[in-house]
């Protein structure tokens, strides 16, 4: 009768195994950019938003590459169109507690470059999918403007 009594154990979920690769989409809404001719939010006059699109590679469980793309949309005096479309690729580090670092590259079809820190949480996991908020603090330079800092807020989901 000892066979009876045992505990029934259920396996362990699998590893990840590396490589790994997802791919997301999200929102990106621009709050405010500052350069040496002021402040400018968004919203007001104008508002502006972004669509990236991206894949992510974790080539071990604490580094991976990303590319992404985003069409941004102005709306502006009842009129709308796409402005810009930004190519986005960069190194990621997880951080640890669903955090993760983004360190990208930027370039813009407007004719600026630059860089993009952005800090990414994981809010909500589910068997087939995640989601997710981050902070973009997009550096831009070049097409005879000024550099200019802004920050952001993204939320999206990864698959």
């Amino acid at each position: 009768m000892a066979f009876l009594s045992q505990h029934v154990r259920a396996q362990a979920p699998a590893p990840p195994v590396y490589p790994r690769m997802a791919a997301y989409l999200g929102v990106l809404h621009p709050i405010v950019t500052a350069s040496q001719t002021g402040w400018e939010p968004n919203f007001s006059d104008y508002y502006v938003v972004g669509f990236p699109i991206g894949i992510n590679l974790w080539k071990t469980p604490k580094l991976g590459f990303s590319v992404e793309i985003v069409p941004i949309i102005r709306a502006e005096n009842q009129t709308s169109r796409v402005t810009n479309v930004l190519f986005h690729p960069g190194v990621l580090v997880n951080l640890g507690n669903d955090f993760t670092l983004a360190g990208r590259l930027a370039f813009e079809t407007s004719g600026r470059y630059g860089l993009t820190p952005v800090l990414n949480k994981i809010v909500k996991r589910t068997p087939t999918n995640s989601y997710f908020i981050a902070v973009p603090l997009p550096v831009r330079f070049g097409n005879d403007r000024p550099t200019s800092v802004t920050a952001g807020f993204q939320f999206g989901i990864v698959f």
